[in-house]
């Protein structure tokens, strides 16, 4: 079985550029549910807040949106692709994902990684270490959040990140915790610490299956050397642009206005999934027939509603 979820109109990638001010919550509220009204398993926010490129346009915030949508709708699950462990002290946001677990009654989706938009770190002031530094910060963060999901006076002291007793009440509704899918592709020490710790795996950027393919062999490696079976870790997709059109005509208008200047239109296409609903099928099979078996998709028109339904109708009943 297959599941889908979508991304709603943040703002990160300039989707709320449109909307008047102070209107943009009232388009982002619109897509969440009609997400849950159309049968998608989950709804899916970047943890960032600048646009991408920066600009002055609106950029909301993941766990407060998360948390407000959690109030609106009553089935659809909550995400973050991914939270980033150096905005948040681990103890903290353990407390943050339990608190929207009991909130939304057991529908958060916990994403984290180890961070990487230096413009962001440098613009808010938040100290942006090396890369093993993130990623040893990282596995650490994720053992302290686990032990106050599941421990009642959790104390944890390493490197980084020391709690002594910290009482987390109330608890996650999930048990024994909401699921924690770590994101990142790196193959030497962030996929480790997927192997070690994480219920999915999310590699994130552009993606084809023959790539896919590859770090499944890496990760399935350093699961191998902790024994651990990979199929105990579930196998997640990130896909930033679905493009998906009826016919050929408006599926070329909508590759030209949605492909970025520097790609070429078959890159465009090979590193997304771009096509009518048949091929929007065929190539989500390419991904299942690897491993994969749910996919978070970012519609760039997700605002106009329409490639939702598509999307539903057409694509979804196929993988039912």
């Amino acid at each position: 079985m297959i599941r889908f979820g979508s991304f709603i109109p943040q703002g990160w990638l300039g989707e709320l550029a449109g909307c008047a001010p102070g209107r943009e919550f009232d388009a982002i509220k619109n897509v969440a549910l009609e997400c849950e009204a159309l049968g998608f398993d989950s709804i899916w926010v970047y943890d960032h807040f600048i646009t991408s490129p920066a600009t002055t346009e609106a950029c909301f915030e993941s766990w407060t949106t998360l948390s407000a949508l959690a109030t609106l709708t009553r089935n659809v699950g909550l995400g973050q692709l991914v939270t980033c462990n150096s905005y948040r002290y681990p103890s903290v946001l353990a407390k943050m994902g339990a608190t929207l677990d009991v909130i939304s009654k057991g529908r958060l989706n916990l994403g984290i990684g180890a961070g990487w938009y230096k413009l962001e770190y440098d613009a808010y002031g938040i100290p942006y270490r090396n890369d093993s530094v993130r990623i040893a910060q990282l596995r650490e963060a994720v053992q302290v959040i686990k032990k106050m999901w599941t421990e009642d006076e959790p104390s944890f002291h390493g490197q980084y990140y020391t709690i002594d007793k910290a009482i987390n009440s109330p608890k996650p509704v999930q048990k024994p915790h909401p699921p924690i899918l770590i994101g990142g592709e790196g193959k030497k020490l962030t996929l480790r610490v997927v192997a070690e710790l994480a219920d999915r795996c999310n590699f994130g950027g552009p993606s084809t299956p023959h790539r896919y393919k590859e770090l499944l062999e890496v990760l399935d490696g350093h699961c191998r050397k902790i024994s651990r079976k990979i199929d105990q870790i579930e196998k997640t997709l990130i896909v930033d642009n679905t493009v998906i059109a009826k016919n050929r005509s408006a599926l070329n208008e909508k590759i030209k206005r949605f492909k970025p200047e520097s790609v070429s239109k078959a890159q465009f296409i090979e590193e997304n999934l771009v096509g009518t609903p048949e091929e929007i099928v065929s190539r989500i099979r390419e991904f299942i027939d690897v491993g994969v078996t749910y996919i978070m998709m970012r519609f760039p028109d997700m605002i106009e509603n329409e490639p939702l339904r598509l999307f539903a109708d057409e694509v979804m009943p196929v993988f039912r």
